[in-house]
């Protein structure tokens, strides 16, 4: 994963373990599950919008926006992004141009 998303990560678990006055991250912690899946699906359609405006800047505005909120969650529900990390390395294993590199691999 990204050095900048896992150290986000580190300070969202951080302001969840040791809660900071006036953080906005401590905020949706005390809200609790509704909130943050609120938040998570304002910012994915705000992507959605972006992406359909064509706005560039916007689009890396939002997506950062959903990142930050999509962490906040993991953090909320337990998941560690070595999870996430281990899940997407499975799944690179079966996309199609992989499965055909590694069958060549083996015919050589």
């Amino acid at each position: 994963m990204s050095e900048v998303i896992n150290e986000l990560y580190q300070t969202i678990l951080e302001r969840k373990k040791i809660p900071l006055e006036g953080s906005y991250t401590n905020y949706l912690f005390e809200k609790g599950l509704d909130k943050i899946l609120k938040k998570v699906g304002e910012e994915a359609t705000e992507v959605i919008v972006a992406a359909k405006n064509s706005d560039k800047v916007e689009i890396v505005n939002e997506v950062c926006d959903l990142t930050y909120h999509l962490l906040v969650l993991l953090a909320n529900e337990g998941v560690d992004l070595r999870d996430i990390e281990t899940e997407l390395g499975k799944r690179e294993l079966k996309t199609g141009n992989k499965k055909k590199e590694r069958k060549a691999i083996k015919n050589l």
